[in-house]
């Protein structure tokens, strides 16, 4: 695959400091205060501890993903996704290093640009003990002894709400070059432009919004930790969790940032190394496109509270 990774993502929310802070909370490790061209005030950029600086936090009048890069290995990849969006009647900006266009659906930018690919040293081996299978001996397991705040390795994938779902899902397929994992019959699509089983999911929308980001971290006890040292600071963070989803098979835990964006913590997402070994499901919209086990997902998880009010906002200038 000539695409391999997320490389950052551009938020852009009401109050830059307050969201910041959120993330800083989540694990994200705070980077440098940047001027930022043609928006109101500073940016704050923030990063993983495999992906580097993943999230930059922009001024905006309300929510939304501005910007979503996705890494390429050279121009050759560049000029394919140039020719595929062309063919689709998409207008393409190019430089040497970069490939950026509009989805309208979603309304972000994309940037596909030319990026080293993403090293992870591996987490240790867990050590589970099961019925007849005792393999961890004479000890506690390591999970509970952990005293370190929990990191997030790499931003895994966004969410994202259309107003035109197969549009947006052209857009993506056909012309950045995604390949569709799975798909919610008439609702949604999952997309990877790596080996995880999805970077992107696009699900119809009264208006182009972000619902969350993701990002993964090492296993289900630092979900466990991460999400408990959240709701510490502020129960009102709590959204859904813990659960493991049917669709891509991770564990999950979501919160909700200060703007309004959910933030999942994830780990054991299925992984995709040879395309022709993973046959797409077509899932009935209902339980099992949501979740394997867990807590049944609140109402403002499926519409969030504010949907009215972007709504609204989407006919006023994007600040």
């Amino acid at each position: 695959m000539s695409l391999h990774r997320l490389t950052q993502i551009v938020m852009g929310v009401p109050d830059v400091e307050q969201t910041a802070a959120y993330y800083e909370d989540f694990g994200l490790a705070p980077g440098v205060t940047l001027s930022t061209t043609g928006l109101a005030g500073p940016s704050r950029v923030l990063s993983t501890v495999d992906g580097g600086e993943q999230l930059r936090i922009v001024h905006s009048a309300r929510r939304r993903l501005v910007e979503l890069g996705v890494g390429a290995d050279d121009p050759d990849d560049l000029d394919r996704v140039t020719a595929a969006l062309t063919r689709l009647g998409v207008p393409v900006a190019r430089t040497p290093t970069a490939v950026c266009a509009l989805d309208a659906g979603t309304e972000v930018l994309v940037r596909v640009e030319i990026a080293p690919r993403l090293q992870q040293s591996p987490a240790p081996a867990p050590s589970h003990n099961a019925p007849g299978l005792p393999t961890r001996l004479h000890e506690r397991a390591p999970g509970i002894l952990r005293t370190e705040p929990v990191r997030p390795r790499k931003l895994g994938h966004v969410v994202l709400g259309s107003t035109d779902q197969e549009t947006s899902q052209r857009f993506f397929h056909e012309g950045v070059g995604f390949k569709i994992s799975d798909t919610v019959k008439g609702m949604a699509a999952f997309m990877r432009c790596s080996t995880d089983h999805h970077n992107v999911l696009v699900q119809q929308a009264p208006v182009a919004f972000l619902h969350h980001t993701s990002w993964q971290v090492e296993d289900v006890d630092e979900i466990g930790r991460g999400a408990t040292a959240m709701l510490q600071g502020d129960p009102d963070r709590h959204t859904w969790g813990l659960g493991r989803h049917h669709i891509g098979s991770n564990f999950f835990w979501y919160l909700k940032d200060p703007a309004g964006n959910f933030s999942e913590y994830y780990s054991d997402l299925d992984c995709i190394v040879d395309d022709a070994l993973w046959k797409p499901g077509v899932f009935e919209e209902g339980p099992q496109a949501l979740y394997s086990w867990g807590p049944p997902p609140p109402p403002s998880f499926l519409a969030p509270e504010d949907l009215a009010a972007l709504m609204a906002g989407a006919h006023t200038p994007a600040q």
